[in-house]
């Protein structure tokens, strides 16, 4: 699948390994791939992020990440659906922070050093790569781009998406920020879609 990627997907995984040595995770989470992203230029996708607003934005996505690390991973959808049955998840986390210290619930964190400086993918991480394949192939593209990754994130259950939503970029925003309203309506792409478009051009 990696021989896909292309220069800038490859430099938005490695831009994620290094966001992960920065912060001493112990392994590369969804999070870590798009704020990689983030940093990228020049490509579809950054275009695509820059129309979102997202850019001037990242101080409110780290801050939202923070906040669902703090919850333990859970998403809004799972707080919200905890709350119908009255179970307070902030109240839950301050009183676990209480006893055990600020970001006590926090997933994916790691206190020792990684002398290898090798970090695995998270299960989910690892979905979003599989996802992007799978949204290259739907669009009819021989490539895996960092357009790819992004649509993927949106897709993938759990706090990034949840993040992203709240951001204004789910799957069908993001989709017609890459590829122009003409997308259809659910913002999926139909497969072989984007081959059939390059044929009639």
């Amino acid at each position: 699948m990696f021989e896909r990627f292309t220069q800038g997907a490859r430099a938005t995984v490695k831009g994620a390994v290094g966001h992960a040595e920065r912060v001493g995770a112990g392994s590369v989470t969804e999070e870590h791939l798009l704020l990689a992203l983030l940093e990228q230029e020049g490509s579809r996708a950054s275009f695509a992020v820059a129309a979102l607003g997202l850019h001037g934005r990242r101080a409110s996505l780290e801050a939202s990440f923070a906040e669902a690390r703090r919850r333990g991973g859970l998403t809004k959808a799972d707080t919200d659906a905890l709350a119908g049955i009255g179970i307070d998840v902030g109240a839950i986390v301050d009183r676990v922070e209480g006893a055990h210290g600020e970001g006590a619930l926090a997933a994916g964190r790691s206190g020792r050093r990684w002398w290898s400086g090798h970090r695995p993918f998270t299960p989910g991480a690892k979905s979003v790569l599989e996802k992007s394949l799978r949204v290259a192939l739907g669009r009819g593209d021989r490539f895996i781009g960092e357009e790819h990754l992004l649509l993927a994130l949106t897709e993938a259950p759990g706090g990034v998406a949840d993040v992203l939503a709240e951001h204004g970029a789910t799957y069908a925003t993001v989709h017609r920020a890459l590829y122009g309203p003409e997308a259809d309506g659910q913002g999926h792409a139909k497969a072989g879609e984007g081959r059939q478009e390059r044929e009639q051009k």
